[in-house]
This record gives structure tokens, C-alpha cells and sequence, in this order.
């Protein structure tokens, strides 16, 4: 049923949308998107937690994802299990396929950012989203690498999210309650 998924994907290809999603794939190349705008957003005071959030999430999925599930679900692309079967437009990946990396850090990213400000978030999961699709396009990921990544990314970001937020609020606390400076005037 996923190559019948994938196929069906294949029949959409033109030049134009080839050019279109090698773009959006590569924006996910090793997370530097995500990686890039999490480091501006640690510039400005406004951004700066979500920032640190961000980075500090696609750290965990880096982890849990590509260095523990990937391996040990240890899962062959598309393009490896029917070899020839699409002309490949990028260099073939090394990695394993379950759960994408590209889609488990764009989502991780753009959660992350939605959680902090609704707006910026929107564009992000819209750009994850198309650099999730992008995957399937390109015939080097399964629509549940896709499902997979989608999911691992989101729940990692609002795991991070709940966590530091349950952190901060005992901080507040504790900092507030000692007749201190509170934490949000130290950040």
C-alpha cells in the first residue's frame, strides 16, 4: 500500500516541482533550517527561550530518533527496496528510513515555534509540512517514515515544552516566594 502511496506521488512529477521539493528537502538537510533559526532566535530577548527550546529539541530527537529508532528499527528506503524503480533526483541518504529525519526535526522545530508564537508557527509547520512531502516526492522515504517523523518531532517538542515550563513555573515560585528578583527579570 505505501508504494502504491509513493507511485501515486511519482505521477506528479514535472521539472518545475523536481526543482520545488530538491529546495524544500534541502532546507532539511541535517536540520541547518531548524539549527539556523533556532540560533537567530537565541539573538533576541523576545525569541530567545523559544530559541534555546528548539535547539534543545532537535537535540533530543537527534538522539532518540536518528541515533536510537532509526537504528534499531534499521528500516531500507523506497529507492533500496525497489532499486531503479524511480529515478533518484538527490544523492541516495545513508541513514535508515523509520522514522525520517527530516520530517521528525521539522516538526520538532516548528511545534516548538508554534507553541511560542502562533503565527511564525503556522509558516513553520507549512514549511514542514512541505519538506515532509518532499521526502515521499523524492522517493527516499515511506509515508509512515513520514507519520513516524511527524509524530516522534511533535510529541518531542511538546514534551520539551511541558517540561520547561513545569521547570520555570517551580522556579518562579521559588525565586518569587524568597522575596527575590524573578526569574523573568534575569532572563
Amino acid at each position: 500500500m505505501e508504494f502504491d502511496i509513493l507511485f501515486a506521488i511519482q505521477e506528479m512529477r514535472t521539472q518545475w516541482l523536481d526543482a520545488v521539493m530538491i529546495f524544500f528537502t534541502s532546507l532539511g538537510d541535517g536540520g541547518m533550517l531548524w539549527i539556523a533559526l533556532g540560533l537567530l532566535m537565541l539573538c533576541f530577548k523576545k525569541s530567545r527561550k523559544c530559541g534555546a527550546l528548539v535547539l534543545l529539541t532537535l537535540a533530543f530527537c537527534y538522539v532518540v530518533g536518528n541515533l536510537g529508532i532509526k537504528n534499531m528499527v534499521a528500516r531500507q528506503r523506497p529507492f533500496q527496496q525497489l532499486p531503479g524503480a524511480v529515478l533518484l533526483l538527490i544523492d541516495q541518504p545513508g541513514e535508515y528510513s523509520f522514522p525520517s529525519g527530516h520530517t521528525m526535526h521539522s516538526f520538532a522545530a516548528a511545534t516548538m515555534i508554534f507553541l511560542h508564537h502562533k503565527k511564525s508557527g503556522l509558516v513553520a509547520l507549512l514549511v514542514a509540512a512541505v519538506i515532509a512531502f518532499s521526502r515521499m516526492y523524492l522517493f527516499v522515504h515511506f509515508p509512515t517514515d513520514i507519520l513516524g517523523g511527524l509524530m516522534i518531532g511533535g510529541l518531542a517538542a511538546v514534551f520539551v515544552f511541558k517540561i520547561t515550563e513545569a521547570k520555570l513555573s517551580a522556579t518562579r515560585k521559588s525565586i518569587g516566594g524568597q522575596g527575590g528578583k524573578s526569574i523573568d527579570e534575569h532572563v
